[in-house]
């Protein structure tokens, strides 16, 4: 059925969650059950308050944090998802993830609701410079200025300009996939919504069921979004 409806879709709009990343190895730190964050609520760590009072641990979360993206890559389906927006079968992505894999995959028109790792900026000038500042534990900009990454901070608002755009998107969709999301965040949640109120079919694959499934056209539980992918695409060119 998602293949009939991909073929048949003029305007197809994808949403990724968290276990798009976790295909590619990364650990969602919010389960981690080692180290720093038996001791620690990352929450307390990687918050607006942290950076102005307890800057050696947002540092040390956030290196942490981008150390482990160099250990891992964008997955096939990263590759997939460029590679259909290339050709026209899909239109855009929305992503709740930071990892900016699906920008180094290719994808050009992605909504990155809480940013990116891939960059720093200077909490004082805005100046910015790519993550290995912190590789290198250099978190200084050249005017005396904090680097912090490029993510939405607790106790921060999500960038607007991502939020308009992951609307607008949500509106046109005919077609709208949820690829490993729970949806169970506030306001990624409620783009799905928007797309099934303006006619789309909603399609949500997520290994686990989610809050929103009685809302959806389809739902696929318990497939691994990597060999999904693969396997739509195979059946495109067919």
């Amino acid at each position: 059925m998602l293949l009939e409806k991909l073929k048949e879709s003029n305007y197809t709009v994808v949403l990724t969650g968290a276990g798009m990343s976790t295909e590619s190895g990364l650990p969602d730190f919010r389960s981690q059950s080692g180290g720093l964050w038996q001791k620690e609520d990352p929450s307390r760590i990687a918050s607006t308050d942290a950076l102005n009072r307890n800057v050696e641990k947002f540092f040390e979360f956030y290196r942490y944090r981008v150390l482990g993206l160099k250990d891992c890559k964008p997955h096939i389906g990263h590759e997939i998802l460029a590679k259909w927006e290339e050709a026209g079968i899909i239109q855009s992505i929305i992503t709740q993830n930071v990892d900016g894999f699906h920008t180094e995959a290719g994808s050009k028109s992605v909504a990155e609701l809480h940013g990116t790792l891939q960059k720093v900026h200077c909490q004082t000038c805005g100046r910015e410079y790519g993550n290995e500042t912190y590789v290198n534990e250099k978190y200084e900009c050249v005017c005396g200025g904090k680097l912090r990454p490029s993510v939405v901070l607790f106790g921060e608002m999500l960038p607007e300009e991502a939020l308009f755009q992951a609307a607008e998107e949500s509106e046109k969709a005919e077609l709208f996939i949820v690829l490993g999301s729970s949806l169970s965040v506030s306001p990624a949640n409620q783009f799905p919504l928007i797309a099934k109120q303006n006619g789309a079919y909603l399609a949500i694959v997520n290994m686990e069921p989610t809050e929103l499934d009685i809302y959806a056209d389809l739902t696929i539980h318990n497939r691994k979004i990597g060999s999904l992918l693969k396997e739509l695409d195979k059946q495109l060119k067919e």
